[in-house]
């Protein structure tokens, strides 16, 4: 009995821990579909499966509307995802306010996500200029901290986390004197509210990462990773100027957990879909583990 009994312990703890195993998402990085977003409102599907070929193992969906992920409800993205390989892991949701968050988050945790990210400042607080192609945000930092707290909380009471992704212009003090990152940073509940930065952005706006991640160590749980080329444009991972190495010598006091691969924009007639594999082979040569 005692021998029966070793055996059903063995079998329990070998599927335990192969479902553990199956539940991380490979640390070897993940893609933000952002850089597919033409493709994707295409034939999204079909993309899917060849970011699931290239290697990549978690997705970062940027292609919310209506209530579906690019056209799949919440359930079926959700289900395809998984079928192909892939983990559901973040989601940028660029149109939350408060008066749709609750409906929003819902649907974020039905698809299966962990993170509920804020990619700009919400409720009409993000500025862009069309002629210029410059991105700034509203002066009422105060105001704009408050919806991401809100809006955090709610995440938290569902299980999510929520995430606030930067460009440039958080890095830059506004007419007040005040740099909004640090405002923020220094303003939002750790337990509601964290970050996703923006390697390319943080360095764009002349700031060194690594010394946002000692002022503020844990704060950021996950990372856009793209790479700068010689004239300071997008680039894939690996082919430009940025020192990943050092960056991810940091990551642990940084308290990132996940990192995505993204350009938001190709040059020279490379296509998205090439960038994107060029980047995962990039990361090969970079010590991210």
């Amino acid at each position: 009995m005692k021998y029966v009994f070793k055996i059903l312990f063995a079998i329990v703890l070998l599927v335990l821990v192969s479902s553990c195993k199956n539940s991380v998402p490979d640390k070897s990085g993940g893609l933000a579909l952002y850089t597919l977003r033409d493709e994707m409102s295409k034939n999204p599907k079909e993309i899917l499966k060849k970011v699931s070929d290239i290697g990549y193992k978690y997705i970062e969906a940027a292609g919310y509307d209506n209530g579906k992920f690019y056209g799949m409800a919440p359930e079926e993205f959700k289900s395809y995802v998984l079928e192909l390989g892939l983990t559901p892991l973040s989601t940028h949701q660029s149109m939350v306010t408060l008066e749709n968050a609750d409906e929003m988050i819902a649907q974020v945790k039905a698809a299966g996500f962990t993170y509920f990210v804020i990619p700009i400042p919400p409720m009409g607080h993000f500025k862009f200029d069309s002629e210029t192609r410059s991105m700034s945000m509203s002066e009422d930092i105060e105001l704009v901290t408050n919806i991401i707290n809100v809006i955090g909380k709610k995440c938290h009471d569902v299980g999510l986390e929520l995430l606030y992704h930067n460009h440039d212009f958080e890095f830059k003090k506004n007419v007040n004197g005040i740099t909004p990152i640090d405002y923020f940073l220094n303003n939002t509940n750790p337990e509601y509210v964290n970050f996703q930065m923006d390697l390319y952005w943080v360095t764009k706006a002349g700031v060194d990462p690594v010394s946002y991640f000692k002022k503020y160590p844990g704060r950021f749980k996950a990372w856009h990773v793209k790479d700068m080329d010689d004239q300071g444009r997008f680039a894939p991972v690996g082919t430009g100027t940025i020192d990943f190495d050092r960056i991810f010598e940091n990551k642990e006091l940084a308290g990132m957990k996940y990192f995505f691969v993204e350009q938001d924009k190709t040059f020279d007639d490379l296509k998205p879909l090439d960038a994107v594999k060029i980047s995962h082979e990039g990361l090969k040569n970079i010590q991210t583990k």
